[in-house]
């Protein structure tokens, strides 16, 4: 389980030029993202986000945030904080704590995990147990750099439902230091010439309250977004 600590940013060609001075380019890739939930927003309410990205699956929880005292308010209150598990059995179980657990998923996760020969791997009836529907989906072009801070990527969004958006991330094994992380992204954010002290919407966000205004209003009022 890893720990990502990220701030958003809006990027315009004077981020781009600054990047290609002081960054490094990693690399361009394009990819499709499929997020699910419940009819009743069971995951997405509790901050928690199910996703499927080119055949891999990732769930993303909020974790708490870190002590003030350690940065500055601006600093920690820009960054976003999420545990993520890759593992697939990891994430059922961890699915099964916050849905009601059904019969059949059950029967389903023991299969998998004593190596029955004849589930799948590709085998995904378990999203039906648990009631798990697609929500959102939407593709992505990115482009990433590296900055001399270690341990610290930027990646330059475009969704392909018209919205732009940048993210200075650190990625933590559970247990490291937070708060150094969130120092790093300050400092990035500083060489970027980032100003501002207001959050900046992500994708999904963005996604929600052009396509689905009832679940982003929802999301709102148990102030998750």
């Amino acid at each position: 389980m890893s720990v990502e600590v990220e701030r958003k940013f809006l990027f315009t060609s004077d981020t781009l030029k600054t990047l290609e001075q002081v960054g490094v380019c990693i690399g361009q890739r394009e990819f499709h993202d499929q997020y699910f939930d419940t009819p009743q927003f069971d995951l997405t309410l509790r901050d928690m986000w199910l996703r499927k990205r080119e055949g891999c699956w990732e769930l993303k929880c909020a974790t708490a945030d870190v002590d003030d005292c350690k940065q500055p308010v601006k600093a920690t209150s820009l960054c976003t904080r999420y545990k993520e598990i890759t593992s697939l059995p990891d994430i059922q179980t961890k699915l099964r704590e916050v849905i009601e657990e059904d019969n059949d998923l059950t029967t389903h996760l023991e299969n998998i995990e004593t190596g029955h020969k004849n589930v799948p791997a590709e085998d995904e009836t378990w999203l039906g147990a648990l009631n798990l529907i697609c929500f959102s989906e939407f593709t992505t072009l990115r482009r990433s750099f590296t900055v001399a801070e270690e341990g610290v990527q930027i990646d330059l969004d475009q969704a392909d439902f018209g919205y732009n958006v940048g993210e200075i991330e650190v990625l933590l094994s559970e247990g490291e230091d937070v708060a150094a992380a969130v120092g790093k992204i300050e400092k990035t954010a500083q060489i970027l010439g980032l100003s501002g002290d207001q959050r900046i919407e992500g994708k999904m966000n963005v996604f929600l309250k052009r396509y689905h205004p009832e679940h982003y209003e929802k999301l709102l009022n148990a102030h998750i977004l």
